[in-house]
């Protein structure tokens, strides 16, 4: 009599295990359903990273090949949104190692086209898109040329950085003749340039502090096709290969008496 009223208790509730039979059913018809495994592909190519990262030991890796495991001859869309949930998961993780070489001596250069933003509102995406892609090539070769690494693009602005502060210099007046031969309708850019020595603190693949603020604020008092560095810089340079005047400069965030100038090769015209 208690084995039955055990094996009673034991059975699952008739209508719950229908509801649970159907509920698996559905299941697995959307985890196979085109539409769905279409809907997951789409948000793993929005994921931070084409893929996963190389396999490691991390929670996530394992994760990861659990979920690659599972089913591996049919596909699912659970297991897609599955591998994109841990691309997402990495990548935060990630952003939030800083580098291990933290503050590091370098020259930090940032350039933008003055007007841009004017003749871009009137431009058209197509051509806004052109300019901005022959203006980054050009740009980024120029910087690499000089041994400088360009940090990111933002806009019509660019963030570079230089272990040696002639080499940034050269790389600012380069990139400015050659933007200013670009023409893209009725537009021709005039690109600027700040640069300033310092010691910014690496992060990721990102430099970060107030030297990389400084630089900003340079790159921001200059004019078109000018080129302006401050004293920092100059200071690891040779000042006779350059004509040098002193610019008027006051600007937020940056510490008071900072000095800037115009600089300019001494092969160009005088300021």
């Amino acid at each position: 009599m208690n084995d039955e009223r055990e094996a009673d208790a034991a059975a699952p509730d008739s209508g719950s295990g229908r509801a649970l039979a159907r509920a698996g059913e559905l299941l697995a018809r959307t985890d196979e359903s085109s539409t769905a495994i279409r809907a997951a592909h789409l948000a793993l190519r929005l994921a931070p990273f084409e893929g996963i990262l190389p396999p490691g030991d991390r929670t996530s890796d394992r994760v990861a090949r659990l979920l690659v495991d599972v089913r591996p001859d049919r596909p699912s869309a659970i297991r897609e949104l599955g591998l994109g949930a841990v691309v997402v998961w990495q990548s935060l993780v990630e952003r939030r190692q800083p580098n291990p070489t933290g503050p590091v001596a370098a020259t930090i250069l940032f350039t933008d086209l003055v007007g841009f933003s004017t003749w871009a509102l009137r431009a058209g995406d197509d051509q806004v898109l052109e300019l901005l892609e022959q203006v980054n090539d050009v740009h980024e070769q120029v910087i690499q040329s000089h041994g400088g690494q360009v940090v990111k693009t933002i806009g019509d602005g660019t963030m570079a950085v230089f272990v040696d502060a002639s080499d940034a210099i050269a790389a600012a007046h380069e990139s400015v003749g050659a933007v200013s031969a670009i023409v893209v309708g009725d537009f021709r850019p005039a690109l600027r340039a700040g640069l300033h020595s310092g010691m910014p603190r690496a992060v990721g693949g990102d430099f970060l502090g107030v030297d990389v603020n400084i630089a900003a604020r340079v790159c921001d008092a200059a004019g078109g096709g000018q080129v302006y560095a401050s004293q920092a810089a100059l200071d690891e340079v040779n000042a006779d290969e350059y004509v040098v005047r002193r610019k008027r400069f006051k600007a937020k965030g940056v510490p008071k008496g900072l000095q800037v100038f115009r600089v300019v090769p001494r092969y160009d015209e005088p300021v």
